[in-house]
């Protein structure tokens, strides 16, 4: 009997391996692969959801439970949410994509589906924008849209009429039934929509209409919604206990617009802005309104002579409920009018003449260039300065200003962390980005300068109640004792190094960042590049936490899976709390995880895998995280574990399968020397069903290190970049190497890594040297365009994207943050070090342009034409100079593209068209007809 139950398993087996035979790997399943994104977690760490979306198609949402027992799915589900309890998903639903791709915007269904994950009941809710659950997961506020808000308004069957609504919201309800005519002289950012509040366990309904904001408080017991409708001249903040649905009203008022909507934690407190509706958005001054909800009393802070609300007058409660911070402004106005012409005199007036110009003036004393003060200008439209209310005091005290404009909110109650760039704006444009970092009292705003110039990404970290700020300068950790005003080196007698052993750029070396701080201050963790150190505050004393066993086993140790109670502040731990760490070996490349005992030195491994491990999520209220596991030939699925025991993970997803109808080739990791003899790194993907001795076209793919990548799943999407698996499968190696810089000499540092790496391939007989490309994007590009002036170990180059001109390029400008180029040269990525007219030799030695004779290598250049990173106009030159000099080479313009193509067509045309080109100069394909003879510009008809 056994063995006849073993015959038939393994002529099964035959038989679904006959039945499904591998296949070629096309575009068309690159386009329907599917990716997943990120998770989210209910806080009890009971159900997990993600949104699995192919590179070209339609979503879905994936529900799954922790333990396993059971799934959902939601077609065309994305943009998913939890409830804290697990008992809920909400999702939009995702037009199809051919509605995407043949209708407009405005024309799209906008859907969520509410899932019940106790039954698998589905709810569908139409022309809905958002949706929001309350902080313990009970009840949900459905945001309807604006403009539809007319055909939810006066339906007599609303939920709100069945659940009994009262007579504020009836009268809501028939002011909405009105017409929109005054409606339509209003503002449209005024305009409020309809919101739906659901008890999701009793399905009890309420309906609130031209709601602007609302907020729900952090105890679950009040929903609390700002209405604001001119025509009516309704303008109300309404309170809507949880448990009831009853209503009542907090503010009232017939001209006064309601604009920003905050309350406490505890619900005690409410807070708004509001400001004459007659006015314009644009210049309408507002007041600060405070609402005592227990006691029925509210108070009014109007503006002073230094500082006012506007209409981003943000408002935020402190989680104790003692302080509301608000965001202020030194004045409101109407914007600025150009002057028209009135009568027939006013067209010979030169004053309203020239108000017409079109001109910006770009003046040497500016602190910001003209085009980065163009793309700011928004941003400064809408900044406000932070100040604080204290609640039992009724004091207003202004914290930030035009000096020091910018303070990190945090739950500190004395001081907080203040910066400034000002003094440095200018100087951003070839220095890079710096700032003045300030201690300002929450009690009375006074300032305490900390630090002076201090880079803008190595910001200190304040403790949780503010006794210590610690810092990183010049190789060294600091903490700065906020009391005494005392700074100490903590690192001072400490040899192993802080700052980054890997900087090769002509810059200071940052550090490698702090982990969290102990809740009461007594600590601070911090980070060398392999272990993990816990400094304590009052000795001034550190231990490696890691017992030094990071730099001993190579493998970088960093703690995650933290809980974060609230999105804006940092996660803290506690003494003697068993914490979670992952661990990077730099000589495998390979992850895994570790616990440790804050306070105690020592780690202890917890998994073994020859993968890539990335945490995800974590659970608030319970101790489960979710994270993925993935190599290059294993899809990153979701396993879901407690954190202590990851080892003991559950397995959710299985999009792995997605692989199995393919062969897929594998990684390794190769070792060489450059040219210099350093040691170097890099991965090789061998082609799907590679045969040993047998040489391979090969393609050379690369950016700075790369290695790293040895364990990672290829992206299987198409973009500007080749889609390894689709190269592997068709019969090419690929060839990930490791580049390490030398300051002043970029082009040829790099030169020596590939080469030397290319020929480590051929020696090991995977490369065929006579089929080997190069592709690369950005600084890839320009690597790869300058690499063919000085080897013709490359039979074909794709650069995309490159920088071909330094001479030029280095007072460019990135279109897409209107800074200039020069500080990437002087300090950054560039990596010249030196200004151009200080070493002006340098940026040419570096430039692919003026080398163009010395290559004898086919190029195709991509650029999109309106690259706002790197000026387009740079691969027009290098185009021109290789056609003056009688080159092989093709340029693809892809119109109205920014530095990463975006749409879907011209990414397809690029995957296909790279493709194209390596197959017919690495394995002989025939030319096809754009390679061969270009293409004559056309123009098309216009659709209707």
């Amino acid at each position: 009997m056994k063995l006849f139950n073993l015959i038939p398993l393994a002529v099964c087996l035959s038989l679904s391996a006959h039945a499904a035979p591998q296949r070629a790997l096309s575009l068309d399943d690159i386009m329907h692969f599917e990716t997943l994104q990120q998770p989210v977690i209910s806080d009890n760490g009971a159900v997990i959801a993600v949104q699995a979306t192919p590179d070209r198609g339609d979503s879905r949402a994936l529900i799954r439970f922790s333990d396993n027992r059971k799934q959902y799915e939601i077609a065309n589900g994305a943009n998913v949410q939890v409830s804290a309890n697990g008992k809920f998903v909400v999702a939009t639903i995702e037009a199809s994509l051919f509605d995407r791709e043949t209708k407009k915007k405005d024309d799209l269904p906008h859907q969520v589906v509410l899932l019940n994950t106790e039954n698998g009941k589905q709810q569908q809710f139409d022309k809905v924008d958002s949706a929001v659950f309350s902080d313990d997961g009970h009840f949900l506020v459905l945001k309807f849209d604006v403009a539809k808000a007319e055909s939810t308004e006066t339906k007599t069957t609303s939920p709100a009429a069945q659940s009994g609504s009262s007579a504020l919201e009836a009268s809501i309800v028939e002011n909405n039934a009105k017409t929109d005519s005054a409606q339509s002289q209003t503002e449209k950012a005024d305009k409020g929509a309809d919101i739906q509040l659901i008890n999701l366990a009793t399905d009890q309904q309420t309906l609130l209409s031209n709601v602007t904001q609302f907020a729900f408080d952090k105890v679950a017991q009040h929903l609390v919604a700002v209405v604001n409708q001119d025509d009516s001249q309704l303008h109300q903040v309404v309170l809507v206990t949880l448990d009831n649905q009853q209503q009542r009203p907090l503010y009232s008022s017939k001209n006064e617009h309601i604009e920003a909507l905050a309350i406490s934690d505890n619900g005690q407190y409410v807070a708004v802005t509001k400001g004459m509706a007659s006015a314009l958005r644009y210049g309408r001054e507002h007041n600060l309104l405070l609402l005592d909800v227990q006691n029925n009393q509210q108070q009014q802070f109007a503006p002073t002579k230094e500082w006012t609300y506007n209409q981003y007058s943000s408002l935020q409660f402190s989680k104790d409920g003692q302080r509301l911070f608000v965001g202020r402004v030194p004045t409101v106005g109407q914007q600025a009018e150009l002057a028209d012409y009135q009568n027939p005199n006013d067209v010979f007036n030169p004053e309203i003449i020239t108000a017409k110009k079109q001109l910006r003036i770009w003046h040497g004393d500016d602190a910001k260039i003209k085009p980065q003060e163009v793309k700011e200008y928004e941003q400064e439209l809408k900044r406000t300065y932070l100040a604080v209310l204290h609640l039992d005091s009724n004091k207003v005290v202004q914290l930030a200003d035009q000096v020091v404009p910018d303070v990190t909110y945090g739950e500190q109650a004395r001081f907080l962390l203040a910066s400034s760039d000002v003094p440095y704006q200018k100087m951003v444009t070839w220095a890079g980005f710096y700032r003045d970092v300030y201690l300002v009292d929450v009690n009375n705003g006074n300032k305490t300068l900390v630090l002076t110039q201090q880079p803008s990404d190595a910001m200190p970290t304040l403790s949780p109640n503010a006794k210590f700020l610690a810092y990183y300068q010049q190789g060294n950790v600091f903490l700065f004792d906020v009391a005494s005003q005392r700074r100490v080196n903590l690192s001072a007698n400490i040899t192993t190094p802080f700052a980054d052993e890997d900087h090769d750029y002509p810059s200071a070396a940052p550090g490698y960042g702090f982990g969290p701080w102990l809740a009461d201050d007594s600590a601070i963790t911090v980070y060398d590049k392999y272990d993990v150190w816990q400094f304590n505050t009052t000795s001034k004393q550190g231990f490696m936490l890691t017992n030094g066993e990071g730099r001993k086993q190579k493998t970088q140790f960093r703690l995650v899976g933290l809980v974060k109670k609230d999105e804006l502040l940092p996660a803290v731990v506690n003494n003697a709390e068993t914490v979670l760490l992952q661990g990077y070996n730099h000589l495998s490349k390979a992850d895994g995880f570790f616990s440790a005992k804050i306070g105690v030195a020592g780690v202890s491994r917890l998994t073994e895998s020859n993968s890539k491990l990335t945490l995800l999520a974590r659970a608030n209220k319970a101790a489960a995280v979710v994270f993925t596991k993935q190599r290059y030939d294993l899809y990153p699925d979701l396993y879901v574990a407690d954190n202590t025991s990851p080892q003991k993970a559950v397995q959710l997803t299985t999009l792995d399968k997605q692989r199995e109808p393919f062969n897929w080739g594998n990684a390794e990791l190769v070792h060489w020397r450059d040219g210099d003899g350093v040691k170097m790194d890099g991965v090789l993907i061998k082609p799907a069903n590679y045969q040993a001795g047998k040489q391979y076209p090969t393609l050379v793919y690369f950016y700075r290190f790369m290695s790293d990548r040895l364990y990672a799943f290829p992206d299987m999407k198409l973009n500007h970049r080749p889609n390894f698996a689709w190269y592997a499968d068709n019969g090419y190696a690929i060839f990930l190497p490791d580049i390490r810089f030398e300051i002043g000499y970029p082009g040829i540092s790099s030169v020596k890594a590939l080469t030397a790496g290319v020929q480590k391939l051929i020696e090991m007989g995977v490369t065929d040297p006579d089929a080997v490309g190069i592709q690369g994007h950005s600084w890839g590009g320009y690597q790869s365009a300058f690499a063919v002036t000085q080897t013709n170990i490359f039979k074909a180059v794709v650069t995309g994207a490159p920088v071909s001109n330094m001479t030029s390029a280095y007072s460019g400008i990135r279109h897409g943050s209107g800074l200039a180029r020069q500080f990437q040269y002087e300090t950054g990525q560039s990596r010249i070090g030196e200004s151009l007219f200080a070493a002006p030799q340098k940026y040419i030695e570096n430039s692919p342009i003026f080398y163009v004779d010395r290559i004898q290598t086919p190029m195709m250049i991509m650029f999109g034409d309106k690259d706002d990173a790197v000026p387009w106009e740079q691969g027009v030159e290098l185009y021109l100079a290789m056609r003056r000099a009688g080159k092989d080479v093709v340029f693809l313009q892809y119109q109205d593209e920014p530095h990463h193509l975006k749409k879907y067509p011209n990414k397809l045309d690029y995957s296909i068209k790279m493709k194209q080109y390596f197959d017919h100069y690495l394995k002989g394909t025939p030319a096809p007809d754009w390679l061969r003879q270009g293409e004559a510009y056309q123009e098309y008809k216009k659709a209707d």
